[in-house]
């Protein structure tokens, strides 16, 4: 007699992940024999670079590195941190209280729900987001109030249209500058009213910082923790997966106020064993190496993001060209939902994209475009859609 399998209901209750029915699409198409140019996923092609691999391999042959890591990360890992920090942002970190290591920033995101959320809390999030920060909330029972980016508002949550009585339910507030999936900045002015909501109803502010690195044409995003005040009510994540290439190495870190790093370190302990040591031994050598690793990939984004926002434009499609991030924001043609262009795209010109309504319903009227694909088939895009009946 075989067992009746029942998945728990908020593994039934979930929408298929993005990221998967679009590795399923691409399935289908590859067993066709179409030859794509995948810009779906946020995956940077430049290898991690060579001193970091060094650093890798050489811990891995220290048997002080086979034995079980701190949940928290290594005191030199976390040290690295708020050396960066302190360099990058001016920003001042205690590395014993204040930063946590991360097995990937998508991680500590999830975990902040099991932390901080209980069953009836309500979680305020931006839409179009990162999918995770939804999903964390509701695996663990709390309620998702979604803020919708708009482009009249540049893409930033308008704090004054949330009623009072949700704000005083509120748990968290998820906020992404720069930002996947529009590639939207925020500035100090925009970080000041969300300190002073943050403050006014007593909730705790998430920043997902993963792509600061990648500001194009000399700007430079900031951290949110530069912000008078944020300290006091937020959290920040990070990660070496966008900023130095290693996005299969699985290693983030989340600085900020003590006591919601001390939550989120408390939760990360009951469920993980930390980042195996040695990646965070190479994990200090790109957080050294800084702006040596970064420089060189700004500027081949920033190449290629031309390359792919001038050739959209050439066809006729909408987009702003984006300050920051490896993402272009780009308007369905009138007539078209998301879905609709993206299969589109797909099945006429082997263009993998993503659906804006992948990341919530706000993100209805655009897809995604990334630049993690060499120039030469950047170009290609835009010859490919021309060819296409829109």
């Amino acid at each position: 007699m075989s067992l009746t399998i029942k998945k728990a209901k908020r593994i039934n209750d979930l929408p298929p992940y993005l990221f998967a029915e679009i590795d399923r699409r691409k399935r289908e198409a590859l067993g066709r024999g179409v030859d794509l140019i995948d810009l779906g996923i946020g995956d940077p092609d430049i290898p991690t670079p060579a001193t970091v691999v060094e650093k890798l391999l050489e811990g891995a042959s220290r048997p002080v590195n086979h034995r079980y890591p701190s949940s928290s990360g290594m005191p030199e890992f976390r040290q690295a941190v708020t050396d960066w920090y302190k360099t990058r942002f001016g920003v001042s970190l205690d590395p014993g209280k204040e930063v946590c290591s991360l097995i990937g920033s998508k991680e500590g995101i999830g975990n902040m729900a099991v932390a901080f959320v209980d069953p009836g809390d309500v979680v305020l999030v931006s839409s179009p987001c990162y999918p995770v920060y939804h999903i964390g909330t509701a695996f663990n029972g709390g309620t998702n109030y979604f803020l919708p980016l708009k482009k009249e508002n540049k893409f930033l949550p308008d704090l004054d249209a949330i009623p009072a009585e949700v704000a005083k339910r509120a748990k968290l507030l998820w906020i992404n500058y720069p930002n996947n999936p529009t590639a939207a900045v925020a500035d100090k002015d925009f970080y000041q009213r969300v300190v002073a909501f943050a403050n006014k109803y007593n909730v705790i502010v998430c920043h997902d910082a993963a792509y600061t690195e990648m500001g194009y044409d000399g700007y430079r995003p900031m951290s949110f923790l530069e912000v008078d005040g944020a300290r006091e009510v937020g959290i920040e994540f990070h990660s070496l997966s966008k900023t130095f290439n290693m996005t299969g190495w699985r290693i983030g870190m989340a600085v900020g106020n003590p006591e919601i790093v001390g939550g989120l370190a408390q939760a990360k302990s009951n469920l993980d064993s930390g980042i195996f040591q040695a990646v965070q031994e190479a994990g200090i050598e790109a957080l050294r190496l800084g702006d040596q690793i970064v420089e060189p990939s700004r500027k081949i984004y920033q190449e290629r993001r031309d390359i792919l926002v001038d050739g959209l434009r050439a066809v006729g499609l909408e987009c702003e060209k984006p300050k920051a991030t490896f993402y272009v924001w780009v308007s369905c043609p009138k007539g078209l939902s998301s879905a609709d262009f993206a299969t589109k795209l797909l099945d006429e010109a082997g263009v993998v994209t993503t659906p804006g309504n992948g990341f919530g319903d706000a993100g209805e009227g655009y897809v995604r475009f990334t630049v993690c694909v060499d120039k030469e088939r950047l170009r290609e895009v835009a010859e490919r859609i021309r060819r296409v009946k829109l």
